[in-house]
């Protein structure tokens, strides 16, 4: 298949672009052509995510047949942000060339033992000729909000014939269990639906101190170390997560967004053969639109995913991602804050509940 050529541009013209999109440019050709760049600098890390995939896919089903693989290319107001943020944070130095997620893939096995398995015998002895760049056990080391997983950031390296103006692209891929995905999807529900920002630290407190306390409950039925800064006794923990659950009104609450848009699952789930997943939400609207592509078709989706964002810009009661995923039950089962399917995070919530004093 056609992948996405880079453009003519240098790394000091990305990050021109990204530098001129930070300071949202009121220059309207300005800002089209800085979108441009950035657009093309996106699309062109599709051959290497693919190829990581491929790999992440086929390795974690030798660990877990039961495992779960996807791809994501970053979202534009995603990838903004976190350049403002940067930019105009702690980080100025931080540039659209150096970002390491922009491609990102994961694979959630079923539990903890699994993901370490995977990790140990697949990235740290496997026979992986890209470069490993960075490496975070955020599972043994949690991070301060409660997010834990296993990030490993490599620079796509290959002698293949066509293949070699990919070189020095980075790829994210991302190990975790069925548990921490659970809680890291929860957090994504919440953000989409009180248009918060826990996932980047920018959430209210309330809300991402409850987010630390179950990301610890979770730890501790993993059998893995604690979030920094929560109980370390059971039964304070629990009862913490009690309080704050019943301050919040978590469950009835989360529950209502799965009955408020219990519509987006009337979609159709033969996708037979498609490969990307484009999903349009209007929150304001209770809509959700899905359009699929075949393999050969991933130019047409990254030019409407570009068309949609582009489209939706700035517009806080709607959202656009682009997805890969084997079948529609493997995309909704990855990405369900699309589907407010929380029914999961809320059973296991419950247990924490059930054994709380």
């Amino acid at each position: 298949m056609a992948w996405t050529k880079p453009g003519d541009y240098s790394k000091s013209k990305v990050d021109w672009a990204g530098d001129t999109l930070s300071n949202r440019p009121t220059d309207p050709k300005k800002h089209n052509e800085a979108l441009e760049i950035l657009t093309n600098w996106r699309a062109i890390h599709s051959y290497p995510l693919h190829v990581f995939k491929q790999r992440l896919k086929r390795v974690s089903e030798k660990v877990d047949e039961d495992a779960l693989v996807v791809q994501r290319l970053k979202r534009l107001p995603s990838i903004l942000k976190k350049l403002q943020r940067r930019y105009h944070g702690n980080e100025p130095t931080m540039k659209l060339s150096q970002m390491q997620d922009i491609a990102g893939c994961r694979a959630v096995v079923s539990n903890v033992k699994l993901a370490r398995q995977l990790y140990k015998e697949h990235y740290i002895h496997g026979d992986l000729k890209h470069k490993k760049v960075n490496e975070k056990d955020y599972i043994s080391s949690p991070k301060d909000d409660g997010y834990r997983s296993i990030h490993l950031i490599y620079r796509y390296n290959t002698d293949r014939k066509g293949k070699k103006e990919y070189n020095g692209l980075l790829v994210e891929v991302q190990i975790r269990s069925k548990l921490q995905h659970l809680w890291a999807t929860a957090i994504e529900t919440v953000d989409f639906f009180t248009r918060q920002a826990i996932k980047s630290n920018e959430g209210q407190k309330e809300w991402m101190d409850f987010f630390k306390l179950v990301s610890s409950a979770f730890a501790l039925m993993e059998k893995t170390p604690p979030v920094p800064n929560t109980p370390t006794n059971k039964h304070e923990l629990f009862a913490k997560i009690k309080e704050k659950e019943k301050e919040l009104n978590v469950i009835r609450i989360m529950s209502g967004w799965t009955r408020a848009i219990k519509v987006f699952r009337d979609v159709d789930r033969e996708h037979t053969g498609l490969k990307y997943f484009l999903l349009e939400m209007d929150i304001a609207g209770e809509k959700l639109n899905i359009s699929g592509y075949t393999e050969d078709q991933a130019e047409i989706a990254l030019a409407n995913y570009a068309k949609a964002e582009k489209r939706n810009e700035g517009k806080k009661e709607f959202d656009v991602v682009l997805v890969g995923a084997d079948a529609s039950k493997d995309l909704e089962k990855a990405y369900p804050n699309y589907f407010a399917d929380t029914k999961e995070f809320l059973v296991d919530l419950q247990k924490i509940l059930n054994k709380a004093k």
